[in-house]
């Protein structure tokens, strides 16, 4: 290889890592539909729903409920989110059951209606 051709090469490689450390401190900083907590973040505080994602039936715990109503008050858009993240499916929830679930905690201030994905809340 020529020095030529080597240092265009190490420039390219220079840039690159340049450019995607910045998208990645980029994605790190800015807000998103949970503000500032990641959304796995926002996904793990609704641990207590696990019984309540797996069968519309189910009966959804108190824990879950103080949760998700915390979430829907603080940032409706963050719960969406995180019903159609991709944390969620590799758990095998399915997001048609976990967006019952405040109708089924009896949430009054939840955004019936609105849509989260294909999906409508109830």
């Amino acid at each position: 290889m020529s020095t030529h051709y080597s240092g265009r090469f190490f420039a390219s490689i220079a840039i690159f890592l340049l450019l995607s450390t910045h998208i990645n401190v980029k994605e790190v900083h800015a807000a998103g539909e949970c503000g500032k907590t990641p959304i796995s973040n926002a996904a793990l505080s609704l641990s207590a729903c696990l019984g309540a994602v797996q069968n519309v039936r189910a009966k959804v715990s108190p824990a879950c409920c103080s949760r998700v109503s915390v979430l829907l008050r603080n940032s409706p858009k963050c719960l969406c989110a995180v019903f159609l993240s991709p944390l969620v499916k590799q758990a095998g929830i399915n997001p048609a059951i976990a967006i019952t679930i405040p109708k089924r905690c009896n949430i009054r201030n939840r955004p019936a209606g609105k849509k989260c994905g294909k999906y409508t809340l109830p």
